[in-house]
């Protein structure tokens, strides 16, 4: 009976370790194939339908860790897959872990056609800062999408 507890306790211990690694964090591919879904779904459906299926935390633009967000070009959150709190607030001052305005440079990058804009955020997952890099794509109207993976 002694031999339940500490199995538990490896068992336990095992787990919490490995949980950050066993997280399915999305590819680059996958991003830009979400950013590529979610442009042609905003061209279809328009942008108030595109805004509500982006938010929609249990919808089609969710995929594990990946998810869109929609900005207009004074970098004001318009959709956030996975944080509601930001829809509405204006993000251009954000800075990342060095003091990159990244969402500036999100929306430049939006302006000469889209691309993938590199900085550094905390990983929800790790908890830990690391490099990510979002997928850019501009929408027309200075609207723009993308999709972030870390690295």
């Amino acid at each position: 009976m002694r031999k339940l507890p500490l199995l538990l306790t490896v068992i336990f211990l095992i787990t919490g370790l490995l949980a950050p690694a066993l997280h399915a964090a999305g590819t680059a591919d996958q991003a830009k194939a979400l950013v590529e879904k979610a442009a042609a779904y905003h061209k279809a459906n328009g942008k108030d339908k595109a805004i509500a299926a982006f938010n929609n935390p249990k919808g089609e633009f969710v995929q594990g860790d990946l998810y869109i967000f929609m900005m207009d070009e004074n970098c004001n959150t318009l959709a956030h897959g996975a944080n509601a709190k930001l829809v509405g607030k204006n993000v251009a001052e954000l800075k990342d872990a060095d003091g990159k305005l990244f969402m500036q440079a999100m929306r430049d990058t939006a302006k000469k056609g889209g691309g993938w804009v590199d900085y550094k955020w905390s990983n929800p997952a790790t908890k830990k800062v690391q490099a990510k890099s979002s997928y850019i794509m501009p929408l027309g109207d200075g609207l723009f999408i993308g999709c972030g993976i870390y690295k």
